[in-house]
């Protein structure tokens, strides 16, 4: 059993210690707040106890993990924090705002030798792991294109003051609440990295005290030769797409249950799968990498390489034009 200490005790904190309740591998023993009466009856009913002190929880011998729900800014000082501590960490997505701060965080990991795991809870949708199996079976041929979209109605739900409504925090519009999760699924199917970005993004529909864009538009080059496209509305309805393009076919996951596949000849085919708990599933995949001594859930080039692209999308939208993408 992984007992955990979760740093940030918001809505999505709690969504996870309820994701893991019962669990044989995962147990949030912890949770750190600036503010321990807010939570205090939750705390009581989740059967966890609260902290003020980041500090003590990482010298806390009998707390073997700990994971971050917190502002993004804070991300990298705390995973550098954790790992000298010797603590596995995970940490919600992004795990940083710059391409340099998120080396850095997986470096201070490496050395450290512990476990980094990542919240990209949707790689373990049903209908990616369908999809995925398929491509690596050679099903659609090699992969040539790669589109995504994650849209939904988030910024009409933001408020002014709050750190997700900054451009700050949130720098994209929706990239750093959606896009990045769909950013993820295109890095691991187009099987190459990103080396050249073209952006668009711009507010339109926020309210006037949301410092944030809710449109963006962006166009990919991968190292590999692939070639994507991603879009993230923040102001419409829900929608969660990948679609992957081969040389025999192609395949489209829509949202977390259905998978459209469709060869060179003939029709679509659609294919369904009962839903599961994406939140449980990561969580005990972390527990279970601690336990193997696996460093990194995620291959660290494309952790980084996907905090270059969030980086570089607001150069290329102020400037113009493409920005070229170390990696």
């Amino acid at each position: 059993m992984l007992n955990v200490a979760i740093y940030g005790m918001g809505n999505w904190g709690r969504k996870l210690i309820d994701s893991c309740a019962g669990s044989t591998k995962i147990k949030f023993v912890c949770g750190i707040t600036r503010n321990p009466d807010t939570h205090k009856d939750y705390a009581a009913k989740a059967g966890i106890k609260l902290v003020t002190s980041y500090e003590a929880v990482l010298a806390d011998k009998s707390i073997d993990a700990v994971v971050l729900a917190t502002p993004h800014s804070q991300h990298e000082a705390q995973v550098i924090a954790a790992a000298k501590a010797g603590k596995a960490v995970y940490v919600e997505k992004p795990i940083a705002l710059t391409q340099a701060s998120a080396q850095r965080a997986v470096d201070a990991t490496k050395a450290a030798g512990v476990t980094l795991g990542l919240g990209f809870n949707r790689r373990y949708a049903p209908s990616f792991l369908e999809m995925m199996k398929r491509i690596k079976a050679g099903e659609i041929g090699d992969v040539l294109q790669v589109e995504g979209h994650h849209s939904g109605p988030t910024g009409f739900k933001l408020k002014g003051g709050s750190w997700r409504s900054t451009r700050v925090e949130a720098p994209g519009g929706g990239m750093t609440a959606r896009g990045i999760h769909t950013l993820d699924s295109m890095l691991q199917a187009a099987g190459g990295l990103v080396t050249s970005l073209y952006a668009y993004s711009d507010k339109r529909r926020m309210a006037a005290d949301i410092d944030m864009d809710d449109n963006t538009s962006m166009m990919f080059k991968f190292s590999n030769g692939v070639t994507g496209y991603l879009g993230v509305c923040f102001v419409t309805g829900e929608l969660y797409r990948v679609h992957v393009f081969g040389s025999n076919g192609w395949l489209e996951m829509r949202g977390d249950t259905e998978l459209v596949s469709c060869a060179l000849e003939g029709k679509p085919q659609r294919h369904t799968f009962d839903a599961a708990d994406k939140e449980r599933a990561v969580l005990e995949a972390f527990a279970d990498a601690v336990a193997a001594k696996q460093l990194y859930m995620v291959p660290p080039e494309q952790a980084v390489n996907g905090i270059a692209v969030l980086e570089s999308i607001e150069k290329s939208a102020q400037s113009g034009q493409p920005v070229a993408i170390k990696i």
